[in-house]
């Protein structure tokens, strides 16, 4: 089965956005690895999107954007999703968001009743990773 999964780590958040009750998580851009079916060797994407948290409430943000994420957790439901996102991505529950920075102490700190991730255009290509 052919999957895509954006790569936390070294994905940049450009901007954190809070209006009313939703805050909005822009990556430019986010890091893409995918993988086909019966292949050993995965390629590298990127592309523009939006975690979209609603129902949500802002705990922690870092000092400033753009930053560069150095990894971190999100969870919908009983998932959770460490250093990664699957494409797509959409859930209702109990969601929450807990990314780490770049040179900074503070974290990226989520609760939300709800969570949408919308990429934009397309995805561009970067790169083949071969496995060592």
């Amino acid at each position: 089965m052919d999957s895509s999964s954006i790569e936390l780590s070294g994905t940049a958040i450009e901007s954190i956005r809070v209006e009313d009750d939703t805050i909005t998580v822009r990556f430019a851009p986010a890091y893409i690895i995918k993988t086909l079916s019966g292949s050993t060797e995965r390629t590298r994407w990127r592309q523009q999107g939006n975690l979209v948290f609603t129902g949500a409430e802002l705990e922690e943000s870092p000092e400033q954007t753009p930053a560069i994420c150095v990894g971190g957790d999100v969870g919908q439901s009983v998932y959770t999703y460490r250093d990664m996102l699957p494409l797509p991505f959409e859930g209702r529950g109990r969601v929450y968001c807990d990314l780490r920075f770049e040179g900074s102490e503070r974290h990226l700190k989520v609760v939300a009743e709800a969570v949408k991730l919308n990429m934009e255009d397309r995805p561009y290509y970067i790169e083949h990773i071969r496995s060592s």
